[in-house]
């Protein structure tokens, strides 16, 4: 029964995001880049690894991360406002626009990093339902990432990449629906109670911090806003990004919170796909549902990545770097990533990469607040701390313990 209706939930959802009339608004369709980007993977790999490392303080930890997410956002937000003027308007060598430069190329790592990441997870829920010995796991994964990276990167020499991009993008309704099924059977697993486990304490330490802001990539995405300039005014994509920042915050939330019951047996989980297991315990069939959602949203995430870190290298590079090489040489430094990290520590090592680049937005907005007299002394001071948080993040995010 719980399959059933979780399917049913999951159909209506994805229709009505698809049919609805809001679907094809400019409002509907400016959210829904930087919403799926948020609630991708980190929905599926959050519940478990928050529940290893805080026990039953899992939903506090998952508000403070939350809420630094939010934080950053609000700094972009800003910046969407008041540095693309100053860009606008700013000379080749002004100190701002190099800042902003310096701070694109950034975001071209992160999300060549971040290709790694959605890869690896995509890899590991993939392996999860096959009967393999775990100590060959590793290997596979790796040469499953390869694999991938390798005809993407062809697809993107042979021109053919948009067409994925576009199917990928597609994807996106059948994610919410799938998240949204989740959601409902969770609560009528706690509803029923049959399922419900002892709650493990809670654990609330400084030294549970560093894997809290390891963990900053699982709520990312919202700063696609900032580069869709070409499509929507300032106006739309600031309003859109704070809506999807509240939507994806009320998921995470509420998945978390539904996951109470099954802290304990969350907590138990091995590996960054544990959440199979969980879902698989209240009905088999869910176990089948996540796998469907994780490869899609990964891959889908990973080719918007990929290419969104070729297009930044070549604007860098004043186009003396064409979008396939750059693409390329982003493909090439995910490998390398892939191979030299496991699970836990290519998700921190993602974070760290996207929290330097929010620091460098603080950076860019305290620079423009200053030159041009834009936000108040709180505001400034506001950049200040976020930033701090985030260079924080830089230098001690961790990866969570496996």
């Amino acid at each position: 029964m719980i399959v059933a209706i979780a399917l049913i939930v999951a159909l209506v959802v994805t229709l009505a995001l698809t049919f609805g009339r809001f679907a094809r608004s400019d409002g509907w369709r400016a959210t829904v880049t930087p919403l799926a980007s948020i609630i991708g993977s980190g929905f599926l790999i959050c519940g478990p690894l928050l529940a290893r490392e805080f026990g039953s303080a899992a939903l506090l930890a998952m508000a403070a991360l939350l809420a630094i997410a939010y934080a950053a956002g609000w700094v972009i937000r800003f910046n969407i406002v008041h540095v693309e003027n100053h860009l606008a308007q700013a000379p080749f060598n002004d100190p701002i626009a190099w800042t902003a430069r310096i701070t694109q190329g950034v975001l071209a790592l992160a999300y060549a990093v971040s290709v790694a990441y959605y890869l690896k997870l995509l890899a590991e829920f993939s392996l999860k339902p096959i009967a393999i010995d775990p100590a060959w796991e590793p290997l596979a994964a790796n040469v499953i990432v390869t694999v991938l990276i390798a005809l993407m990167t062809l697809l993107a020499l042979g021109g053919s990449l948009r067409r994925v991009e576009h199917l990928a993008h597609g994807t996106v309704s059948i994610k919410i629906g799938i998240i949204a099924g989740l959601l409902v059977a969770l609560g009528i697993a706690w509803a029923t109670g049959g399922m419900a486990g002892e709650l493990p304490p809670a654990r609330l330490s400084w030294a549970s911090i560093p894997m809290l802001l390891g963990l900053i990539i699982t709520v990312q995405g919202f700063e696609t806003s900032r580069y869709l300039g070409h499509a929507y005014p300032p106006e739309l994509r600031i309003k859109t990004m704070r809506h999807a920042q509240w939507i994806a915050s009320a998921i995470y939330l509420a998945f978390i919170a539904l996951l109470t019951p099954f802290l304990s047996r969350a907590a138990a989980t091995e590996g960054v796909a544990g959440i199979l297991d969980i879902m698989a315990l209240i009905a088999p069939a869910l176990g089948v549902f996540v796998l469907i959602g994780a490869v899609s949203s990964q891959l889908s995430a990973a080719v918007a990545d990929s290419i969104g870190s070729g297009g930044l290298v070549n604007e860098v590079s004043h186009r003396k770097i064409s979008v396939p090489l750059a693409f390329t040489l982003a493909g090439a430094l995910a490998v390398l990533v892939v191979w030299l990290t496991d699970p836990f520590q290519v998700v921190a090592l993602s974070s760290r990469a996207f929290a330097l680049f929010y620091a460098m937005q603080c950076l860019l907005a305290v620079l423009v607040s200053v030159k041009r007299g834009a936000g108040s002394l709180a505001h400034r001071a506001g950049f200040v701390v976020i930033g701090l948080i985030c260079l924080v993040a830089v230098f001690v995010g961790a990866p969570a313990e496996g």
